[in-house]
């Protein structure tokens, strides 16, 4: 296929997904950060001076920001996406936002006659940039149509679960699990470390029994590394993971749903990032539950 393709954020998952994008579309990149841009030229893609300027002639955004607040700058701030696209184009919000914010945006748009595709993503960078992700979507058939051919792209296992909003409660269900797990992998390896085995054979053994998980495997390695004094490449900021747990905790405590171990995990983020560990990647938990690392 032809058909332009605006990608809006560049970070850890947006630069990825317009890699595997421009392998099938004419893909245009944007993000305030010069050097995301460039990256994402090296990979195929086309800068975009401005929101403005990727939007031009672009019948399909796909938005990748940190959180609610970006997600509502970018579409509908000065010059953003309520401003820029045509009636008839659509918004696929990959990001981890919660429900509130993405179907406050999304009535926004619709009174524009712009469409907007709930599809928050899950797999990390590496399975963003093969084309492997699972994408959990709320829209409606008409959006979801006009947007299906690029999440297919991204998509190894794609799941439509309801209207607006869905697809944001199915990835806070998601991330409750994944904040929790995170937090678990790094005590247990911080147990290990202290224990004096062998981390990278600890994350072996226990990636092929019941103690498996996603994050034991994804996170394991670069906890590892940081137990023995490396520093691991950054892939998931401390602040991210921070921010997907605080969207869980206003879920449960909204819906009065009791969540004492996700509740427990959301603190220890919240600990660890006041601090002063935002920018570093969420493995920094297991040296501090060492103490080799001050809080």
């Amino acid at each position: 296929m032809s058909a332009r393709v605006a990608v809006l954020g560049l970070g850890a998952m947006g630069l990825p997904m317009a890699t595997t994008l421009a392998r099938t579309f004419d893909v245009v990149g944007f993000d305030v950060a010069p050097a995301r841009v460039a990256l994402a030229v090296e990979a195929g893609a086309t800068a975009a001076a401005s929101v403005a300027d990727a939007c031009t002639g672009t019948d399909v955004v796909v938005v990748g920001v940190r959180d609610g607040a970006q997600l509502d700058a970018l579409a509908l701030g000065p010059g953003g996406l309520a401003e820029s696209l045509p009636a008839g184009a659509v918004v696929v919000v990959t990001s981890t936002v919660g429900e509130e914010a993405v179907r406050a945006v999304a009535d926004a748009l619709a009174a524009r006659g712009i469409r907007t595709v709930d599809a928050p993503v899950s797999g990390g960078p590496v399975r963003a940039g093969a084309g492997d992700l699972l994408v959990m979507v709320g829209a409606d058939d008409d959006a979801l149509a006009a947007a299906r051919p690029v999440l297919d792209a991204l998509a190894s296992s794609l799941t439509v679960v309801g209207g607006i909003g869905a697809g944001q409660q199915l990835k806070t269900v998601n991330q409750l699990l994944c904040g929790i797990h995170t937090a678990a992998a790094a005590e247990a390896l911080a147990l290990a470390h202290r224990l004096g085995l062998d981390l990278d054979a600890c994350v072996a053994v226990l990636s092929q029994g019941a103690a498996a998980s996603f994050m034991l495997a994804d996170r394991g390695p670069r906890i590892a590394a940081r137990l023995r004094g490396e520093e691991p490449p950054l892939r998931s900021r401390l602040d991210v993971i921070g921010k997907d747990m605080g969207i869980v905790g206003d879920l449960t405590r909204r819906l009065k749903v009791a969540t004492p171990v996700a509740a427990a995990a959301e603190q220890l983020y919240r600990t660890v990032s006041a601090a002063g560990h935002d920018a570093d990647d969420d493995s920094v938990v297991a040296t501090l539950l060492t103490g080799e690392q001050t809080w």
